[in-house]
């Protein structure tokens, strides 16, 4: 094994471009070890060897600041599980390492035997149950060490031995290039890649919702922290030292996927929070019929993963004729049953995907009516094309809704492309620039060739007043239909009480009298029946008509009235299908001059 490389570490003063240097000679050492394949396993390394150091550099400034107040102070990690013990050991060998590291059981480093270090951190445990420590425990629950090389994992850990997170300047650089990292990740993740918001979005999504110190804002599936990175750092600037603990409970989120949580939490150790308040569980595992009060926030900011499917025990969680395997209706119904009703009413923006808008099976539509009846969906920006290019084409659209009360008007906003653009891309992917427009019309509301208003009321009103006659037709005929039921039985059993009549001693005279009896109500049974099936299709006719009109109104995904067609930007589908329909129309339109021209003949 060779001698491990170790470097005097004098504290430089760090500039930006040091860091970066820095994270990059990790990186660098990182892909040349066999353990690791790509960003996906090198990112989650270097993240949790950084959190380690940053606890500890943290835990070195409560230990200074503690003692300036002549108080005692308790680590969180305790000796020899710091940094400091054993990132710094010059008695470890590589192989030392890897055991100390990944071993349930180990000789620490002072000697003696005990718990490894990943095994140690994962049974981290505070009295309260919400203290850094359980924090610790729930980032390292699945970590595992993937390097396989120790003489490499101790090149990499004394680079990130010459980052300082006691720093403020050194962290402020080292958040930003985390962000970048990220989103290096992001774009090497692929089908995984659920879990990123295009920062832009993001950001245009906090701007516009305004949080306030004091509100809880929650995100139910925060991926890699974005939302409630950016309402933190939104809220920072309303903050005085005074406020500082108040902020740090007002941020909230959930990530059931272990990489995404302990990304997260790294992300908002970061930019300053003490105890990120992130559960690790999935936000749908709760019965949604028992939340109340106690489980109300005031604002929701999050983008559900959609196109996905829960499992049967999550499904269970939700009203019967409410459950769907859908992730994203499953996430809305929680984010509806979670906004605080009182005193102050909650609010919601939520990116969803237009299946969502248009979904017209029985289910989506039922979620839309609770939506639009009980809550106010106040606007719906639709994204352009390739916002969340490459890892889907899906077309997007920000909800934003709040719980004081039905909806009356949306808003419609469509986000154009920039101009000579077809679509964003993965190396041209959209910024704060292009939400700028938007930004400026959201407090001065006018439509224009972006924007238009859709009276939902009004149409609600409408669907009713066209749909009661059906429905009214309907219930009519279904009435009918029990009413000849009815008849049926009675006359059902008139003949098998006539038919017991019969002894075997009755005189045939009587007998055939009986059978003649029998038979006519055998034909007023048949008559009663047939008419019985007619008016159950009628009302199941009505009913359908009625339907049709009441549940064409949940239909959300609306048309910009005031757009000039932009053929050359339309996706190829939708012009395919453009073309078909005009050419059905076309023959249509055909067929009828043909028949005229036949009839003047």
């Amino acid at each position: 094994m060779p001698k491990r490389t170790t470097k005097q570490n004098d504290k430089p003063v760090t500039t930006a471009q040091k860091l970066g240097s820095v994270i990059k000679s990790a990186r660098d050492i990182m892909r040349t070890d066999k353990g690791l394949n790509g960003e996906l396993d090198r990112l989650p390394q270097l993240t949790w060897i950084m959190f380690l150091k940053l606890l500890d550099d943290s835990e070195k400034l409560h230990e200074v600041e503690a003692e300036l107040e002549g108080i005692s102070y308790k680590p969180t990690i305790q000796p020899p599980y710091r940094w400091r013990d054993w990132a710094a050991n010059e008695n470890f060998t590589g192989d030392r390492l890897k055991s100390f590291i990944n071993n349930d059981e180990a000789i620490l480093p002072d000697g003696t035997k005990g718990a490894g270090l990943l095994a140690y951190l994962r049974n981290l445990k505070s009295k309260t149950g919400r203290d850094r420590a359980d924090v610790i425990a729930k980032v390292f629950k699945d970590v595992n060490n993937r390097m396989t090389s120790g003489t490499l994992l101790w090149d990499v850990l004394n680079k990130v031995n010459e980052i300082h997170f006691d720093k403020s300047e050194e962290v402020n650089l080292l958040s930003t290039l985390y962000e970048s990292m990220l989103k290096e990740m992001r774009d090497a993740a692929g089908d995984s890649g659920e879990f990123y918001t295009p920062r832009p979005v993001v950001r245009f999504i906090v701007q516009v919702m305004e949080p306030q110190l004091g509100e809880t804002i929650f995100d139910p599936a925060c991926g890699t922290g974005g939302f409630l990175v950016e309402a933190y750092e939104y809220l920072k600037k309303q903050c005085s030292a005074q406020d500082w603990q108040i902020l740090q409970k007002s941020i909230i989120g959930a990530e059931a996927k272990s990489l995404p949580l302990m990304l997260a939490h790294m992300s908002l150790l970061l930019h300053g929070f003490e105890y990120p308040d992130i559960d690790d569980g999935n936000s749908l595992r709760f019965t949604i019929a028992e939340m109340g009060e106690k489980d109300w926030v005031d604002i929701i900011l999050t983008n559900p993963p959609f196109g996905g499917e829960e499992e049967d025990r999550i499904q269970k969680n939700f009203p019967p004729d409410r459950k769907t395997k859908e992730t994203a209706l499953l996430f809305l119904q929680l984010i509806m049953r979670r906004l605080r009703q009182r005193p102050k009413p909650g609010r919601a923006a939520v990116v969803f995907p237009n299946g969502v808008l248009f979904g017209s099976d029985n289910i989506c539509t039922k979620i839309k009516e609770d939506l639009l009846n009980n809550f106010n969906l106040h606007t719906i920006v639709r994204l352009p094309n390739g916002v969340f290019a490459p890892y889907t084409s899906i077309p997007t659209n920000l909800l934003f809704f709040d719980r004081s009360g039905q909806t009356n008007e949306i808003w419609y906003y469509e986000l154009p492309l920039p101009e000579g653009r077809k679509t964003y891309t993965k190396t041209k992917p959209i910024q704060d620039e292009d939400f700028a427009e938007c930004v400026a019309w959201w407090k001065n509301r006018e439509e224009n060739e972006q924007a238009w208003k859709y009276n939902f009321r009004q149409a609600y009103n409408q669907a009713i007043k066209e749909a009661t006659p059906h429905w009214n037709a309907a219930k009519k005929a279904e009435e009918a239909a029990n009413q000849l039921a009815k008849t049926v039985k009675e006359l059902t059993e008139k003949i098998q009480s006539l038919q017991n009549s019969i002894l075997d001693f009755s005189p045939p005279k009587e007998v055939a009298q009986i059978n003649s009896q029998i038979k006519l109500i055998k034909d007023e049974v048949k008559q009663a029946h047939t008419e019985e099936q007619s008016q159950r299709e009628i009302a199941k006719d009505e009913k359908a008509k009625g339907d049709a009109i009441y549940w064409a109104i949940y239909n959300l995904d609306r048309k910009n009235p005031n757009s000039k067609q932009d053929f050359e930007h339309l996706p190829t589908e939708q012009l395919v299908a453009d073309i078909l329909e005009k050419d059905k129309r076309v023959a249509e339109i055909m067929l009828e001059i043909r028949q005229l021209l036949v009839r003047a003949e």
